[in-house]
């Protein structure tokens, strides 16, 4: 796959950097056209730029686990509209933002898991790449949008396994379905930047598009299949002990909120500032936050109170990337952005948030107030 060669026009002076607060006054009255609001990371978002006075549409599948942060939360109480629909499908797509006349896009539904695109790659391929193309097709149609964050994440780069880690302008590439296709989402969004949102057009079309990758995402809520976290609380709670594909392997691990977060503040950045904030944006932890699975498994058991335990899983494995970091040199300098919780604060307030779920807490406040915590630390 191509070297998309992605940089940002933004000039080194610290005068043309932004603000690296989530900026609530922005956000009231807004309206905000989000896909995947019923997932984990967008259940989430939905909450927080609901609870700043956004006006948000959502536009995604119904959850796909039982329980979900969307339904435990009342997610859908805040909302201005949640469809409950396919990506795939443009015509209702085009319809649906049409009525919401969003003035801000973010994209995240997605097929996001790594083994489940080896089972289902042609799933996988149409919803991350021709949903991505859905999306960009109706912004260009619509005359309302100022900003769009396309999401997706660290594995659209080409892996080489090296141990420092990838800046924005490296080849985009994927060894599994699921990390090619979100290197092909990162080109479809390239080329829809540079053929019909170009830097040198903004006076005229006055749309800024930036794609965002981040980081291997934990938080409270998620009961995602064939993931590590929501994997081991499962364990736990049965008191089964946990089995591990490739607990050597290293991540850049990082809680819920701080991807978020740098979603916000990149969007706050695009419409207010155009187009000198387009092209691609890491958000991933800070380095030393990039640790082996093993080490998150023993900080989430020294937290979770109980008797706990894993093994390694010794049957063959699909192939997965054993090293993987990524450089948020960029969001630093010209965003302001960086993170605020390190991993044990993010195992932490995981193991909080859990904790208060299996004891009935209400847990749109337990959430919210995490979200206050974040935002004030």
């Amino acid at each position: 796959m191509e070297d998309l060669g992605i940089s940002v026009s933004v000039s080194p002076n610290p005068e043309v950097a932004h603000s690296a607060s989530v900026d609530p006054n922005f956000w009231k009255g807004k309206r905000v056209f989000l896909t995947g609001h019923t997932g984990f990371k967008g259940g989430w978002l939905s909450l927080w730029l609901s609870s700043m006075g956004a006006k948000v549409t959502g536009y995604a599948l119904a959850p796909n686990t039982n329980p979900n942060f969307f339904e435990v939360t009342k997610v859908a109480d805040n909302l201005e509209q949640s469809y409950i629909a396919d990506i795939r499908d443009l015509e209702k797509m085009q319809k649906a933002i049409a009525d919401a006349k969003p003035e801000v896009v973010i994209h995240m539904a997605a097929q996001p898991l790594v083994r489940y695109s080896y089972v289902n790659p042609v799933e996988t391929y149409a919803t991350n790449v021709m949903g991505t193309v859905h999306v960009l097709e109706t912004i260009r149609a619509l005359d309302c949008v100022r900003a769009a964050v396309i999401v997706t994440t660290d594995k659209c780069y080409e892996n080489k396994e090296w141990a420092w880690g990838y800046r924005e302008n490296e080849p985009m590439g994927g060894h599994d379905p699921y990390s090619n296709s979100k290197g092909c989402a990162e080109l479809v969004t390239s080329a829809y930047r540079q053929s019909y949102f170009s830097p040198e057009k903004y006076a005229q079309h006055k749309v800024a598009v930036a794609s965002a990758r981040a980081g291997n995402v934990i938080g409270g809520g998620d009961w995602s299949e064939d993931r590590l976290i929501p994997d081991a609380i499962k364990a736990f709670e049965a008191n089964e002990t946990l089995i591990i594909r490739n607990p050597l392997a290293t991540r850049p691990w990082q809680h819920v909120l701080e991807p978020l977060s740098g979603y916000l503040v990149l969007a706050q950045a695009l419409y207010q500032e155009g187009a000198k904030f387009d092209g691609g944006w890491n958000f991933g932890p800070r380095d030393d936050d990039a640790r082996p699975v093993q080490e998150v498994i023993n900080l989430l058991i020294a937290n979770w109170g109980s008797k706990s335990s894993w093994t390694q899983d010794q049957s063959e494995q699909p192939h997965e990337a054993h090293s993987l970091k990524l450089d948020c040199s960029k969001a630093r300098q010209y965003l302001n952005w960086t993170p605020r919780w390190n991993l044990e604060q993010a195992i932490e307030n995981i193991t909080q948030w859990q904790h208060a779920y299996q004891n009935q807490s209400n847990m749109r406040e337990i959430s919210l107030q995490q979200i206050g915590k974040y935002q004030n630390s």
